[in-house]
């Protein structure tokens, strides 16, 4: 017993002492002893250390008898694993421990009691093994915690049941698979005063984006009561994305706010046996976010604080407590997947053809898997799964692994981003959907499917066996060519993937897509919401907005946010966000815009771009638009966001939509704002000198100075042979805004970011032969057209 070091206290230990008290003790210490001066709240609490845990095997002679019953262990037989594993913990609960242990134990929680200033403390139990949270496997979820835990006999009682779960069917498993020796690990135990988010509510927190590996974001998932319901997929959390780079440095930078389904929460239990029941989530509760953005904010302050603190991406839990209100974080570990991943190689899983659509949910992983769909309703049934199909099931937990690693992709009824079926997924490289809600109902047994995460942050479950390619490339010797090669972008879900493929920025941001997919609302149909006449349509609005009282509020948010993601994924380089330029059809098409939208006969060169914004008509919607402009760069920080007017027909109109952006907080050369105009009108050529006086630049669109150059309607079948944007007079009109840019003084910039270079890799480079400033390509042609750019400019010198 002597110099035995059964009891080790956070204040006592830190990363140094792994080996003594494992990964979750060693970080819980060192958090406690050096970053609690900065402010960041972490729970008292004590180790049971693992020299504890050898001498309760050694004194009980469970050491012997556990490993002669694991001899002829075989993980790749369910029924072997499963009576093996059964063994060894039932031994382990059939034990006592030694005297001295227990009374250490006992005086222990006393302490801790005292120092909280209560007789039986409620604390949480959790196992902490001696190998987990290293930085290549997170062993998340592998031995077992236990939460409301009171009084000395259920401490006991539970500090075993931690040490028995070392041997969990999951826990031999997932050691097997990563060349652990069983009986080089220890469990030591962590005791930690609980924190009362069962009156409040918890969650994850990264410091990556998990699904990308896009380091400047904090992902945030939160859900009402204790945190196991989201580690094990029992609820949808909210989640939230904060811009890193610019919350440093003061702003408000929440660049994504996703509202989950939260119908139920874990709380404590009042009387019985049980420590923590089930209860329901009242619904006004369910429809509003968790956490103020004055707690994301807090949060993702201390996720940067700790991920600077261990100098590596951090996979962090947090709590709040119901009665102090005050936030704490009670875990932090190393990120294990995507901060490990080669920077240098680009793969991209790209689906050919696209199917019907059987179920959608969250997206983890960007890949795509194919099979037999396998649903198994409960982890008793585990044994009869076969490799290679895909795993269908409600949700999973730790004691699924052993077949998880066997599965072509995962599909899930429940959970977020950071249940347990997208850790492990994620980990093990698979495929995964989660929180489809209906898979299990809508996927039938055996039919053949394919699993797509490729698509953005929405997963999709086809039917069928669709085809699909991997592009691999490798950009460690990618040479870029002088001639800036931007991106042309819409879709925020993408942002960050697409960040990683060489680029000098975006020249082409499109709002319409978030528009339409994010918000799915006219915006005058929110201004005016009190007097629609359609219930119908007020009911979708509702329904849609529903935690807005100001329902214009809505448009702003989910519009900043939507901008301020793709800035975000670019950062500092130049983000160049073109105005709305939907047509009167296409607005009309949005919830509640049939009441707000005329019929045109041709909208293409109707009501649309610059003429739209300052009628008096749409004025008050613009005005949304131009607050959520001036919220991604002021609030947000992201002042790397330009603006670009399109279709302005008239110098006249450029200056009145200029007027209306200065009222509005948007004054061109303030706090670095430049203002584009599209070049896709003749008359923007013809005027070139006289627009190049009221703007800063132009940005080429040969969509439609194809269309209007050569009388051509492009969305006519009949007249199509003739619309080609390689046509002599398109490209003369091309060459005369670029000369006509460049001789202006001052110099204005000139890119192109309409279709032609993507798809025609020789107008490419007929442009950098005109001397064009940055050439703007869809995401998938950026490295092919980038080498035919060089090649040119090696003609050029």
């Amino acid at each position: 017993m002597k110099n035995k070091q059964f009891i080790l206290w956070f204040n006592q230990i830190g990363l140094k002492d792994l080996a003594k008290v494992g990964g979750k003790n060693s970080s819980l210490g060192e958090m406690y002893q050096k970053l609690t001066k900065k402010g960041i709240k972490v729970p008292n609490g004590f180790a049971v250390t693992a020299e504890a845990y050898w001498y309760f095997l050694k004194a009980t002679g469970l050491d012997k008898k556990i490993r002669e019953m694991l001899q002829g262990l075989d993980t790749h037989s369910i029924k072997n694993l499963s009576r093996k594993g059964a063994r060894v913990r039932e031994v382990i609960l059939a034990a006592d421990f030694p005297q001295e242990l227990e009374a250490e134990i006992i005086k222990a929680y006393s302490q801790l009691s005292k120092f909280y200033k209560c007789q039986n403390l409620d604390v949480a139990v959790r196992s902490s093994a001696t190998a987990e949270d290293l930085p290549d496997a997170s062993f998340a979820g592998q031995q077992e915690s236990y939460l409301n835990i009171t009084g000395q006999h259920s401490l006991l009682e539970s500090v075993k049941k931690c040490m028995a779960s070392l041997f969990t069917d999951r826990a031999i498993s997932y050691r097997v698979d990563k060349k652990f020796n069983h009986f080089k690990i220890a469990l030591s135990v962590t005791v930690q005063k609980m924190v009362r988010s069962d009156l409040a509510s918890s969650g994850v927190m990264f410091s990556i984006h998990t699904e990308t590996g896009f380091k400047n974001a904090v992902v945030i998932n939160a859900s009402y009561g204790l945190g196991e319901y989201i580690v094990k997929g029992l609820v949808t959390p909210d989640e939230y994305l904060v811009f890193k780079p610019t919350l440093k440095t003061g702003y408000n930078s929440i660049i994504g706010k996703e509202l989950g389904g939260k119908r139920h929460k874990l709380v404590y239990a009042i009387g019985g046996t049980k420590t923590t029941q089930d209860m329901v989530v009242p619904e006004n509760d369910q429809k509003r976010y968790v956490l103020s953005d004055k707690e994301i904010l807090q949060l993702s302050k201390w996720a940067c604080t700790i991920e600077d603190y261990y100098k590596k991406p951090m996979d962090m839990e947090w709590a709040k407590d119901g009665r102090d209100n005050k936030l704490y974080i009670v875990q932090a570990r190393p990120e294990t997947v995507e901060s490990q991943a080669d920077p240098n190689v680009i793969k991209k899983y790209i689906l050919l053809k696209k199917g019907k659509v059987l179920v959608q949910g969250a997206a983890v992983g960007k890949k795509i898997g194919q099979g037999k769909a396998q649903i198994i309703g409960d982890v008793s049934e585990i044994g009869r799964f076969k490799e290679n199909n895909v795993l269908v099931t409600e949700m999973t937990d730790p004691d699924w692994e052993p077949i998880m690693k066997k599965a072509a992709a995962i599909v899930t009824d429940a959970g977020g981003r950071t249940c347990h079926a997208a850790i492990v997924s994620r980990e093990l490289g698979i495929p995964c959907v989660v929180g489809t809600s209906q898979a299990t109902e809508a996927v039938k047994n055996n039919q053949q499917v394919t699993v797509s995460g490729a698509e953005g942050d929405v997963g999709y479950v086809y039917q069928g066996l669709l085809p699909f390619r991997i592009k691999k490339t490798n950009i460690k010797k990618f040479k870029k060519p002088k001639t800036q090669v931007m991106m042309n972008l819409g879709n925020p879900e993408t942002a960050f993937v697409e960040s990683f493929i060489p680029n000098q920025g975006v020249g082409l941001a499109r709002q319409e897509f978030i528009i339409s997919n994010y918000i799915k609302i006219h915006p005058l149909a929110l201004i005016h919401f009190g007097k629609l006449k359609d219930p119908a349509v007020k009911n979708q609005i509702e329904e849609l907005a529903v935690h807005y009282k100001n329902k214009s509020q809505f448009f702003i948010d989910k519009l900043a946010e939507g901008i301020g993601r793709i800035a975000g994924a670019f950062y500092p380089k130049d983000v160049i966000v073109r105005l709305s330029d939907f047509k009167s059809n296409e607005y009309a098409n949005l919830i509640g815009g049939a009441e707000f939208e005329p019929r045109e006969g041709n909208p293409m060169l109707g009501w649309r771009g610059a003429s739209r914004y300052y009628s008096e008509k749409y004025l008050p919607a613009f005005k949304l638009e131009c607050q959520a402009l001036k919220k991604a760069r002021e609030e947000m920080g992201l002042v790397n966001i330009k603006l670009m007017v399109p279709f302005c027909r008239t110098v006249e109109e450029g200056k009145k939509i200029l007027k209306i952006l200065s009222e509005n907080g948007l004054k061109r050369g303030v706090n670095k704002l430049e203002v584009y105009v599209m070049c896709e009108i003749p008359s923007n050529v013809i005027l070139g000198t006289e627009f190049a006086d009221i703007f800063d630049g132009f940005s080429i669109g040969t969509n439609d100075l194809t269309q209007l150059t050569l009388g051509v309607d492009r969305d006519s079948e009949l007249v199509s042979h003739v619309y080609d944007e390689r046509n002599q007079a398109v490209k003369e009109l091309v060459r005369q805004i670029i000369q006509k840019a460049h001789q202006h003084k001052p110099r204005r910039k000139v890119g192109i970011c309409g279709q032609a270079p993507s798809d025609f890799p020789e107008f490419a480079q007929f442009l950098v032969k005109e001397g064009i400033d940055s050439i703007s390509l869809n995401p998938d042609t950026v490295l092919d057209t980038s080498i035919k750019i060089l090649e040119q400019e090696k003609k050029r010198r």
